[in-house]
C-alpha cells in the first residue's frame, strides 16, 4: 500500500451486489455509505489507529464478522494487499561449454602432371 493513513473504525459493506472492506475514522461514515446505495453495513470501531492492512486483520477476528462472506471478503483483501517479499535472485548456472568441432580437413590428391601418361 502507498500510504501511510491511519483509521479507527473498520467493516464491510455491500454495492452493487459486491462486498467490499471499507474504513473510516467516525462511526457516521454509515450515513454516507447509506446515501450511497449501499447494503448490509457493517462498521466496527477499532481499539486505536491503525493501517489498512492491520484494520482488516483485526476484523477477521471480531464476532461480527465471522459470517462466510465476511471471511472471504476480507481474507481476499488481506490477501490482494499483502506487500509481497522480493523474489531473491536465482543463481544462475555457468554457460556449459560446447564441443566445438574442428572444420573438416577433406583430403585432396595430388595431382602431378606427367608428360608420358596417356589420357
Amino acid at each position: 500500500m502507498a500510504t501511510d493513513k491511519q483509521f479507527t473504525v473498520a467493516g464491510i459493506s455491500k454495492l452493487n451486489g459486491e462486498y467490499k472492506v471499507r474504513f473510516a475514522n467516525d462511526v457516521m461514515r454509515i450515513k454516507v455509505l447509506t446515501k450511497s446505495g449501499h447494503e448490509d453495513i457493517r462498521l466496527a470501531d477499532l481499539e486505536k489507529s491503525v493501517s489498512k492492512l492491520e484494520a482488516a486483520q483485526t476484523l477477521l477476528g471480531l464476532d461480527e464478522f465471522q459470517d462466510a462472506i465476511a471471511q472471504s471478503t476480507i481474507s481476499e483483501y488481506i490477501e490482494d494487499n499483502t506487500p509481497k517479499a522480493p523474489a531473491k535472485p536465482v543463481a544462475k548456472a555457468a554457460p556449459k561449454a560446447k564441443a566445438v568441432k574442428a572444420p573438416g580437413v577433406t583430403k585432396t590428391a595430388k595431382v602431378t602432371e606427367d608428360l608420358d601418361a596417356p589420357f
